[in-house]
């Protein structure tokens, strides 16, 4: 059976974003500091010249004169494109401490992917477990246990702008419960954020006092245990609303409530 992992007929898609210097759609933009070729050869011969080798070594002996770039980067975990772990929304998932994200199973990040049209909803508001049961009805799918579940709201097109921390729809409480419910593990967004934006709860907080407006997506992480991938993009590329070969491995932080992840979806052409 041809795999669609290695077929000369598959497209691989990207559906993350980047993790850029002094974004405006990030609140905590992360700084990233750029070596060049010769500070770096001059870095590294230090360390050397440290370590006993090469008294006088400097970029100059490197080949053409220079050594290797690297970068510094200095940001929260949950800048650009990354999966949430159950630790991020609480210390105990399902009564059980939760996991962080080096504990993460590799088999939840990886499977059959489903994608929702959300991209109808009104920003600022909250997609319904009902919502979801009707986009399901209408692309003709049942959920199975394992399958990655992709809410798309089109608000990937905000990224670089200040819109797109706040005109996107999010998840309820409701809506969330209900896909775990059914065996799903790890759910996807294109926006900023899984649940409505930070603007929204807090006005809804400030007007009602009810603290159950903050995070409540989030927060059912606590009653059932599953990863959010965060800050996706490119969801409208994908051929097909189901069925989609989908990887999104993130990498492995000690004791972290996220990772970094680069999702990619295969599709043939």
């Amino acid at each position: 059976m041809e795999s669609p992992l290695t077929a000369d007929n598959t497209r691989m898609i990207d559906l993350s974003i980047p993790v850029e210097s002094g974004s405006p759609s990030e609140p905590w933009t992360p700084e990233i500091k750029y070596w060049d070729h010769e500070t770096c050869g001059d870095k590294l011969a230090e360390n050397l010249r440290e370590s006993g080798y090469g008294e006088d070594l400097s970029h100059e002996n490197f080949p053409d004169g220079e050594g290797l770039a690297w970068e510094q980067i200095t940001a929260i975990i949950h800048t650009g494109t990354h999966m949430d772990a159950p630790w991020h929304y609480g210390p105990k998932s399902e009564g059980a401490p939760s996991k962080t994200i080096d504990e993460i199973p590799a088999d939840w990040c990886r499977g059959s992917a489903v994608v929702l049209d959300f991209t109808w909803k009104k920003p600022r508001t909250e997609i319904t477990a009902d919502e979801i049961d009707a986009q399901l009805e209408e692309i003709g799918h049942e959920l199975s246990p394992g399958e990655i579940v992709l809410i798309e709201t089109g608000a990937d097109e905000l990224w670089g702008s200040e819109d797109y921390l706040t005109e996107f729809p999010g998840m309820s409480t409701e809506a969330t419960k209900h896909l775990v419910g059914q065996g799903i593990k790890v759910i996807g967004i294109d926006a900023y954020g899984f649940d409505k934006p930070f603007i929204e709860m807090g006005r809804r907080f400030a007007e009602t006092g009810d603290n159950s407006e903050l995070w409540p997506a989030h927060l059912a992480g606590r009653e059932m245990e599953y990863c959010q991938i965060e800050k996706m993009a490119n969801l409208d590329e994908l051929p097909r609303r189901t069925d989609i070969p989908l990887v999104a491995m993130p990498i492995k932080v000690e004791d972290a409530s996220a990772g970094w992840t680069r999702p990619i979806a295969f599709a043939k052409e």
